[in-house]
């Protein structure tokens, strides 16, 4: 009986847990936002080859964020992350306006 209460107390005042997908174009700023997330800060970066994962605790929640290359090669990849994913953050650089409809065309892709 003890054990049923132990796991309701857990499932309602536990940390949670979460996988998020990052992806955007290359040069967009998710390996940017990921560490800033993580440290609190604004790091240096070279581009993302492959991915990067961190986790990012905040309240009672622990964020898994993939943080996945956005080069035109490695777009056709992003589909092999979303297994078990729960949230999706696509990362726009709205400053880069000659490549909007680009990164238009691959959130649609998605």
């Amino acid at each position: 009986m003890g054990n049923v209460f132990a796991n309701l107390f857990k499932g309602l005042f536990g940390k949670k847990e979460m996988r998020i997908l990052m992806v955007g174009l290359d040069a967009a700023g998710k390996t940017t936002i990921l560490y800033k997330l993580k440290l609190g800060e604004i790091v240096t970066t070279i581009p993302t080859i492959g991915f990067n994962v961190e986790t990012v605790e905040y309240k009672n929640i622990s964020f898994t964020v993939w943080d996945v290359g956005g080069q035109d090669k490695i777009r056709p990849l992003w589909r092999h992350y979303f297994q078990n994913t729960q949230g999706l953050i696509f990362v726009v650089d709205s400053n880069d306006r000659e490549r909007i409809g680009e990164a238009r065309e691959e959130l649609m892709r998605m």
